[in-house]
């Protein structure tokens, strides 16, 4: 679905964050959509299909987004908001069947390997982990799996997934694919180009890109998946406000700008720290050098505004850094405006294989020099 305008010309990706979405051009027409705050609709009558009815099953405020969203990830049906990023990927994984198989990335988000490691413990399906970066062991992990769950870079390791690849290999196995996309936005990855059947985000992160909201989305070309996604939503009450995802939509008009600037400064910011003696090992997908850099330039327009250093020193060094930054803020989350730093293992779930002196760093929209003058000092102080 591209957003074309009278003129008859598709517009690119960083003019649509500005453009859709917007209310029809009549005379005194508001170039904003209005936020709509009612529980339930006008209606007599035996209720059909496409009514509004009730609040829990549809609201205006949240169209405006959700055929943004769309547009933006060449979907050919509206996206489905939700109310949290982590709603959006139980959306997702209630499309496996009971007793199926769900192959996941070892390193993932941290909710997303929870909820699935819980919904195994319950005996609703099983769940085999994988290095989503080597390509033919993950194929080889396929053999009976209802669903590959792919995210790339890794939440927080960075790894880089042979997208098309996998999912063909999904697809031969009569798998889904469902890709969490909130790391990269649809400016620099679009799954389902590359054969992904749903994407998810949590638009809390880079989408709303402001720390303020917290929301996610589901997205699919499939009538019958979209369908699925959308009872699941009704049904579990998994909805969103209509304040949130207004502001959601005026955070999107500025995610080129925002992904632009934190990319460029991430890329930067990982070639310096690689010549600080207290950087043991630098993540990031630009560098040339990057295990992933390859994959990376050949699927992403860009490689992203997420870093991760190993600190020398290991955890007690990390929380060290994240003490003394004085910019920096030390937060969980990431895409927002402001740049934030983490050691990830102070979270009690995140995967043992993730280094204890590893900071996750989500880049901001700061002038370069500032950000690198407050980690140097952190680091070498």
């Amino acid at each position: 679905m591209s957003h074309i305008p009278p003129h008859g010309h598709a517009v690119s990706p960083d003019t649509l964050v500005v453009s859709a979405g917007r209310p029809p051009r009549e005379h005194d027409a508001p170039v904003n959509p209005p936020i709509v705050l009612s529980s339930t609709y006008f209606g007599t009558g035996t209720p059909v299909q496409g009514e509004r009815g009730y609040g829990r099953y549809s609201n205006p405020t949240w169209d405006p987004f959700e055929q943004a969203l769309a547009e933006l990830e060449g979907a050919d049906l509206p996206a489905l908001v939700f109310g949290s990023g982590l709603a959006s990927v139980m959306a997702a994984l209630s499309l496996v069947p009971a007793g199926g198989v769900v192959v996941m990335p070892r390193h993932s988000y941290q909710g997303s390997l929870l909820l699935a490691a819980e919904e195994a413990a319950n005996g609703r399906f099983s769940v085999r982990t994988v290095d989503i970066a080597e390509t033919q062991d993950v194929i080889a992990q396929l053999d009976g799996a209802s669903l590959l769950w792919v995210e790339s870079p890794t939440n927080p390791m960075l790894e880089v997934a042979d997208i098309a690849a996998l999912a063909d290999a999904a697809h031969a196995a009569g798998a889904l694919v469902v890709a969490d996309n909130t790391f990269s936005t649809p400016l620099v990855t679009r799954p389902l180009e590359l054969g992904a059947d749903v994407v998810v985000h949590s638009v809390t992160k880079y989408l709303a890109g402001h720390s303020d909201v917290v929301l996610g989305a589901a997205v699919t070309s499939d009538p019958e998946l979209r369908d699925r996604l959308l009872r699941y939503r009704s049904l579990h009450g998994a909805v969103a406000g209509p304040f949130e995802v207004w502001l959601a939509l005026r955070g999107l008009r500025t995610l080129a700008l925002r992904v632009e600037r934190s990319q460029a400064t991430a890329g930067e910011l990982a070639r310096r720290l690689q010549e600080l003696p207290q950087v043991e090992h630098v993540r990031y997908p630009g560098l040339p050098e990057d295990p992933g850099h390859r994959r990376a330039a050949s699927q992403m327009k860009g490689f992203g505004s997420i870093l991760c250093i190993e600190v020398a020193g290991g955890a007690a060094a990390a929380e060290k850094v994240t003490e003394a930054v004085e910019l920096w803020l030390p937060a969980t989350s990431l895409g927002g405006v402001e740049s934030l730093i983490e050691r990830r293992r102070r979270q009690p779930g995140e995967p043992h294989t993730v280094p204890e002196g590893l900071l996750r760093l989500s880049v901001g929209i700061e002038n370069v020099e500032d950000l690198w003058r407050d980690l140097e000092q952190a680091l070498t102080r």
